[in-house]
C-alpha cells in the first residue's frame, strides 16, 4: 500500500507515453508538435535555456499556473536539486545538492547557502527567503551548484531567480483568478488574485499586481494541562486549545513601471510589499499523535515587507549596462510557546524551584518568546557585457551590499520576581537585544571564447570582502547563573554589565533598552573565487560541458558573543553534464554528474541555555547525478520527469570543537560525527513526474493532468546521539491532480493535492538540546489533501 502512489505515478507516466505514441502515428507529418522555448538570465544574459552550459531547472509561467503553484513550497517540490526545511509560512530554509548541515534560520546565525533572487535583486534574509506569493510570475530558475563568481555570498551550492512578468506598452491587458480551497481535517482557504497591464505611451507602461489569500490550518491545538514537579503547578491551555490552530493571512501588491529611452535604454522602477499574518504552529507533537499539538502560550508572526527596486538597461556603443539597486525593509513580530524548556529542565535537574514571584512563592517556569525582528537591505549592481554575438565576450560587474538586523527576543515567565527579571523588562527571564550588520563587497566577472563554432570555453573570478559584526545585550539579570563563570570575559547578561561598568546600573550606558552593551566583534574575511567551463557542441541540439566553480558562505559572530566567531566555508564543485533536444525540439533530455567538496562547514547546534551556536566542522563531499525529461508526445500530451541522486557524507570526523584560530578539530576519541556519516535533510533520491492533456468538449477546451512528487527517507541531524533522539525523517509520495475547462478568455480548474492524504515530514526539532527535550519531538509536515476550485479571466 505505502508503494500505491509511486506505482499510479509510473503506470500513468508509461500509460500516457503509450497512448502518445498511438496519437502520433496518426498525425501528418506537417503537424509536428514541439516544446516551448524557454529563455533565461541565468548568466545575467537573456539566453535560451538549451544553450546555456549550467544545471539548470526552469518552470515557466503556463506550467506554474498549470501546477497551481502558489508559494514557495509548491514549486520547491518540483525542483529535484531543492530541499526544504519549513518552520511556518515565511520562515523556510532551502537547500540544494544536498550542501546542509541542518539547524539553520537563527536570526544570529549563518548566512543561507542558497541565494534567492526576484529579477535583479537579493531578496534572501538570515531569517529565510521571503514567501512571496506566486502570481504573475513570467519563470522560476533553479541554478544549481556553486554560482560564487556571478552571485556571491548565499550563493554557495545553488541559486533561485523568480522573475516577474514586466510592464508591456504594446497594448492593454487584465486578468483575475478566484479560488477556494479545503483542506481535509481542516478549515477553508481562498485566494484572490488580478493584475492590470496599462500602456501610458508608446514607450511607457505600468502594470499593477494584487493579491490577498488565507491559508487553512489543519493542527489542532488540544485541550490538556501540564504539571511541573517542583511547584506541583498545573498548567492549563483551556483558552488557547482551537481546532484549525495555524492559519494564515497574506496581503500584497506589486506597482512596476516601464519607461523606453529612446531605442537602446530602459528603466524599470518597482515597488512591492507584503503582509502574512499567522497564528498556530506549523508542526505536529509527535507524542500526542499526527496533526495535534499542547500548547498554552501565545504563537503568532506578523511579517511585513517592502521592497523598492530599479533596475537600468542599456547600451554604450555595443555594450549592454545594467544597474540594478534594491532597498527591502523587512519586520517580523512574533510569540512562540517554549513551555518545553521550563518543563524538561524542571523535570531532570529541578528548574522549577529558582523561580519565584516577588513574595517568594514558586510560579509557573514555562517561557515563552516575544520577538521583534527588523531587517534593512540594501543592495547595489553595475555591470557590463559585451555583444553576445562575437566570438570574445565578457561580463564584468560591482557589487556591494549592506544587511542590518536589529535583533530582540525576550523569554517572559509570568508574574517573576522583580529581581529575577532584566532591569527594565518586566517578567523577562531572559534578553537578547543585538545589532548584526552583514557587508559584502565584490568585483566580479567571467570571459568567454568560442575556439571554434562547437567549443568554448568561459573563466570566470569573484574577489569579496565580507564583514560580520555583532554587539549587544545577551543574558540574565545579575544575581543569576551570568555570574556563574568564574573567567569574567566568559560572563555575560548583567553580570557582564557589573564587570565592564561596575555594580551601580546608573552607571550601566543602555543599548536599545537593554542594560548595557558588553561585547561588540567584527570579523572580515576576503578572498577570491573562480570558475572555468567548457561546452562542446555535437550538433546544433546536442551539448556537453564540464564546471569546475567555486561558491562560499561568509563566517560570522556567534550569538553568545563570548564564543570564537565561525569561519568562511567553501563549497567547489566538479561538474559533467549534457543539454540535448530531439526529434525537432520534441524532446529534451538534459543531465549532469557532480562532485562537490565542502570545507570548513558551519554546523549550528542548541548549545547552552538552548543558544544557537556554529562551528566549524571540517569536511563533507557531495557527489550525484541529476537529469531531467520534457516530452511533447502530442500536441495533445505532454509529460516532463526529473530525478536526483545524492551521496552526502563526512569525510573528516566531527568532534564539535574548535581550536583557538577558529579551525575544526577533527582528531578527537569519540567524535559526536564520525568519518562517513551521512549529511541530514537531503535525501539519497528525489523525482517527479508530470503528464498533462488537453482534448475538446464541443466548443471547450479540456484538459487532465497528474503531478507525482517523491523523495527518500532522510537523516534528521548529522550527530548520531541526537539523530536517534530525533529519528529520521521516512519517505513521502505527494500526488496531486487536476482538471479543467477553458472557453474564450476564461477558464474554470478543479485540483486536488497530496490526493493520498501523505503525511509528508519535511522536519523535525525540538524547543532545547535534544538531550534534555528529546522526548517531545515536532515534526513539520506537508498539507493534508486539499481540494480547491478556481476561476480565472483574462482580458
Amino acid at each position: 500500500m505505502a508503494r500505491m502512489p509511486l506505482t499510479a505515478a509510473i503506470c500513468v507516466a508509461l500509460g500516457g507515453m503509450a497512448f502518445a505514441g498511438s496519437a502520433l502515428a496518426q498525425q501528418a507529418e506537417d503537424e509536428q508538435p514541439s516544446l516551448d522555448t524557454i529563455t533565461v538570465t541565468a548568466q545575467k544574459r537573456t539566453e535560451k535555456a538549451q544553450d546555456v552550459p549550467i544545471s539548470l531547472n526552469v518552470i515557466g509561467q503556463q506550467q506554474l499556473d498549470e501546477l497551481q503553484v502558489n508559494d514557495f513550497d509548491d514549486y520547491a517540490k518540483l525542483l529535484p536539486s531543492v530541499s526544504i526545511t519549513p518552520s511556518g509560512p515565511g520562515f523556510g530554509q532551502v537547500y540544494m545538492r544536498g550542501v546542509v548541515s541542518g539547524g539553520d534560520g537563527n536570526h544570529s546565525a549563518s548566512a543561507p547557502s542558497v541565494g534567492v533572487y526576484l529579477d535583479e535583486q537579493p531578496i534572501t534574509t538570515i531569517q529565510g527567503a521571503l514567501d512571496l506569493h506566486v502570481y504573475d510570475i513570467e519563470r522560476v530558475e533553479a541554478l544549481s551548484g556553486p554560482q560564487g563568481t556571478l552571485y556571491g555570498a548565499s550563493s554557495e551550492s545553488g541559486t533561485l531567480k523568480i522573475v516577474t512578468r514586466k510592464p508591456d506598452p504594446t497594448g492593454f491587458a487584465a486578468g483575475y483568478g478566484l479560488e477556494v480551497n479545503s483542506v481535509d481535517g481542516g478549515g477553508i482557504g481562498h485566494v484572490a488574485e488580478g493584475f492590470v497591464n496599462i500602456p501610458m505611451s508608446d514607450s511607457a507602461a505600468i502594470r499593477l499586481v494584487g493579491w490577498q489569500k488565507r491559508d487553512a490550518g489543519w493542527i489542532d491545538n488540544i485541550r490538556g494541562t501540564r504539571t511541573y514537579p517542583t511547584s506541583g503547578i498545573v498548567d492549563d491551555n483551556f483558552d488557547r486549545a482551537e481546532d484549525n490552530y495555524n492559519e494564515a493571512d497574506t496581503v500584497g501588491a506589486r506597482l512596476a513601471a516601464r519607461f523606453n529611452l529612446g531605442e537602446n535604454w530602459t528603466i524599470t522602477p518597482t515597488i512591492m510589499g507584503q503582509r502574512q499574518e499567522t497564528t498556530g504552529n506549523w508542526s505536529y507533537d509527535t507524542t500526542i499523535g499526527q496533526d495535534k499539538i499542547l500548547h498554552a502560550y501565545p504563537e503568532s508572526s506578523d511579517d511585513r515587507w517592502a521592497q523598492a527596486a530599479l533596475t537600468v538597461q542599456g547600451k554604450i556603443g555595443n555594450f549592454d549596462l545594467t544597474y540594478a539597486f534594491a532597498h527591502l525593509k523587512r519586520d517580523v513580530d512574533s510569540e512562540s510557546d517554549y513551555s518545553d524548556y521550563g518543563f524538561w529542565y524542571d523535570t531532570l535537574f529541578g528548574y522549577g524551584a529558582y523561580f519565584y514571584d516577588d513574595n517568594g512563592d514558586l510560579v509557573n517556569p514555562a517561557q515563552y518568546i516575544q520577538a521583534e525582528d527588523r531587517y534593512k537591505k540594501t543592495s547595489h549592481e553595475l555591470r557590463i557585457a559585451s555583444p553576445q554575438d562575437q566570438r570574445f565576450r565578457f561580463v564584468a560587474g560591482l557589487f556591494w551590499m549592506e544587511h542590518f538586523h536589529d535583533i530582540q527576543q525576550r523569554y517572559r515567565i509570568d508574574d517573576l520576581a522583580s529581581v529575577l527579571s532584566v532591569t527594565g523588562w518586566e517578567d523577562t527571564i531572559w534578553l537578547t537585544k543585538q545589532d548584526r550588520r552583514d557587508k559584502d563587497q565584490a568585483i566580479f566577472g567571467e570571459v568567454s571564447f568560442d575556439f571554434t563554432d562547437k567549443l568554448s570555453a568561459t573563466a570566470g573570478f569573484r574577489h569579496f570582502r565580507s564583514e560580520n559584526s555583532l554587539k549587544g545585550f545577551f543574558g540574565f539579570a545579575n544575581g543569576y547563573s551570568s555570574q556563574g563563570s568564574q573567567l569574567p570575559q566568559n560572563r555575560y547578561g548583567e553580570a557582564a554589565c557589573i564587570v565592564q561598568y561596575g555594580a551601580n546600573p546608573a552607571n550601566w550606558p543602555s543599548f536599545n533598552g537593554a542594560p548595557c552593551s558588553f561585547f561588540d566583534k567584527t570579523i572580515t574575511e576576503k578572498d577570491t573565487l573562480g570558475k572555468l567551463n567548457v561546452s562542446y557542441k555535437l550538433t546544433d541540439d546536442k551539448m556537453l560541458y564540464f564546471t569546475w566553480s567555486e561558491g562560499y558562505r561568509p563566517g560570522g559572530i556567534n550569538r553568545r558573543g563570548t564564543l570564537p566567531p565561525y569561519i568562511t566555508e567553501f563549497l567547489t564543485n566538479y561538474e559533467i553534464g549534457w543539454k540535448t533536444a530531439w526529434m525537432g525540439n520534441r524532446l529534451t533530455f538534459n543531465g549532469a554528474a557532480f562532485h562537490q567538496i565542502w570545507d570548513d562547514f558551519q554546523f549550528p547546534v542548541l548549545g547552552q541555555n538552548g543558544l544557537t551556536e556554529i562551528r566549524n566542522a571540517n569536511q563533507a563531499r557531495i557527489q550525484g547525478l541529476e537529469m531531467d525529461v520534457n516530452w511533447a508526445a502530442t500536441y495533445n500530451l505532454k509529460l516532463s520527469a526529473g530525478v536526483g541522486f545524492y551521496d552526502a557524507e563526512l569525510t573528516e570526523n566531527y568532534c564539535g570543537q574548535v581550536d583557538a584560530s577558529g579551525n575544526p578539530v577533527t582528531d578527537c576519541a569519540a567524535p559526536q560525527a564520525p568519518d562517513g556519516t551521512r549529511l541530514p535533510i537531503t535525501a539519497d533520491y528525489k523525482g517527479n513526474v508530470n503528464a498533462r492533456y488537453t482534448f475538446d468538449i464541443g466548443s471547450y477546451e479540456a484538459y487532465w493532468q497528474g503531478s507525482f512528487v517523491y523523495e527518500g527517507r532522510r537523516t534528521s541531524d548529522l550527530r548520531l546521539a541526537q539523530r536517534q533522539i530525533l529519528g529520521d525523517l521516512p519517505s513521502y509520495t505527494l500526488f496531486d491532480m487536476a482538471l479543467g475547462v477553458r472557453k474564450n478568455n476564461w477558464s474554470v480548474d478543479l485540483y486536488v493535492k497530496n490526493l493520498f492524504d501523505e503525511n509528508a515530514q519535511y522536519n523535525r526539532g525540538v524547543q532545547c538540546p535534544e538531550t534534555v527535550c528529546g522526548a517531545q519531538v515536532y515534526a513539520t509536515t506537508a498539507q493534508p489533501r486539499t481540494i480547491g476550485i478556481k476561476f480565472s479571466q483574462e482580458f
